[in-house]
């Protein structure tokens, strides 16, 4: 099995998503000790916005083929994703310019779209400074629907999240939402290790 880490926080060590994101890959590889692991660190090594390039041997269409090949190779996608002012991170935002691509993950065909990316499973890791749960909030979360969307666009229907909001709450509230999410990641563990 192979597992493809992504994290996209520019908080470094500060960052929630990211030490989310590490303790789903950790517990991942204790179940499965054979999982061969890709890491991606979308902050330290940030993609250029997506433009047209003029020939495959641009530096630009190599890298962008690069993330689309680790993508595709991957059984499993861990993702660190923050909501940065109701959003994702540009960062996260670069990286999925990379990997929708006509022809590879998608295609339309005379019925519409069609994802060919299916099969892979994708657990989220996200943070979030306030809560979005309920109204008026949840109108404000462009973050989990527009990850959905996008990921179900290409065929991914088995989407996961490791939440912890309501992060800026106070130092109680952060802490809690912290052991909360890191509770639910055996769970997920074992999901996976059953599937695999």
């Amino acid at each position: 099995m192979k597992l493809l880490h992504i994290d996209s926080s520019a908080l470094g060590g500060y960052s929630v998503s990211r030490q989310l994101s590490s303790e789903i890959v950790a517990e991942l590889t204790r179940n499965n000790p054979d999982i061969e692991v890709t890491y991606r660190d979308l902050a330290a090594q940030s993609l250029p916005h997506w433009t047209p390039v003029p020939d495959a041997a641009h530096p630009d269409a190599v890298l962008g083929n690069e993330v689309l090949e680790e993508f595709l190779a991957a059984d499993v996608v861990v993702i660190g994703a923050p909501m940065y002012n109701f959003g994702i991170s540009s960062q996260l935002k670069s990286w999925i310019d990379r990997i929708l691509i006509a022809g590879k993950t998608f295609r339309y065909s005379a019925s519409g779209a069609e994802g060919l990316a299916g099969g892979k499973q994708v657990i989220i890791a996200s943070s979030r400074g306030g809560s979005y749960g309920s109204a008026p909030y949840a109108a404000m979360d462009f973050q989990e629907p527009y990850l959905r969307t996008v990921l179900g666009f290409i065929g991914i229907d088995a989407l996961q999240f490791v939440r912890a909001e309501g992060l800026a709450h106070g130092d109680e509230h952060k802490a809690q939402a912290i052991a909360a999410a890191k509770a639910s990641i055996g769970g997920l563990s074992i999901e996976l290790a059953q599937a695999a």
